[in-house]
C-alpha cells in the first residue's frame, strides 16, 4: 500500500492557501490606505500648527501666499509636506485673514455619498 496524498487532498489544500492569501492581500491594502490617510491628517495638522504660529508671531495675520509658509524654516523646517502618493494638498482660501488646506482621503472603500476630505482652517 502506498502512502501519500490524493489529488483531491492537494487541490483542497491549494484552494485554502489561495483563499488565505487573497484575504491577507485585501487586509494589507486596507492597512496601507489607513496609514496614508493618517499621514495626510498629521501633515495637515502640522500645516495648521505652522499657520497658527505664524499668526501669533506676525500681529494677527496669516501669510498672504499659502505656499510661503513652507519656505520659512521657522515654521515648517522641511517645507510643505506632500501627499503620501505624491503631489500636493488642495488649497482652499488663503489670505491674510484665513486659510484652508484639504486632503482627499482614500477612506475605507465604502461609498458614503459624500466626498471623503479632511480639511484644516484658521482657528482665529
Amino acid at each position: 500500500m502506498r502512502k501519500g496524498f490524493t489529488l483531491l487532498e492537494l487541490l483542497i489544500v491549494i484552494a485554502i492557501i489561495g483563499i488565505l492569501a487573497s484575504l491577507a492581500t485585501v487586509s494589507y491594502s486596507s492597512a496601507q490606505k489607513k496609514a496614508r490617510d493618517s499621514q495626510r491628517q498629521a501633515d495637515l495638522k502640522a500645516i495648521q500648527n505652522a499657520m497658527e504660529q505664524y499668526y501669533a508671531d506676525n500681529d494677527g495675520s496669516y501669510p498672504v501666499g499659502c505656499g510661503t509658509i513652507g519656505g520659512d524654516s521657522n515654521y515648517l523646517p522641511n517645507g510643505l509636506p506632500v501627499d503620501p502618493k505624491g503631489g500636493s494638498y488642495i488649497l482652499g482660501t488663503c489670505d491674510a485673514n484665513q486659510y484652508q488646506y484639504c486632503a482627499d482621503l482614500e477612506g475605507d472603500g465604502t461609498f458614503t455619498g459624500e466626498e471623503e476630505n479632511f480639511c484644516v482652517s484658521n482657528l482665529q
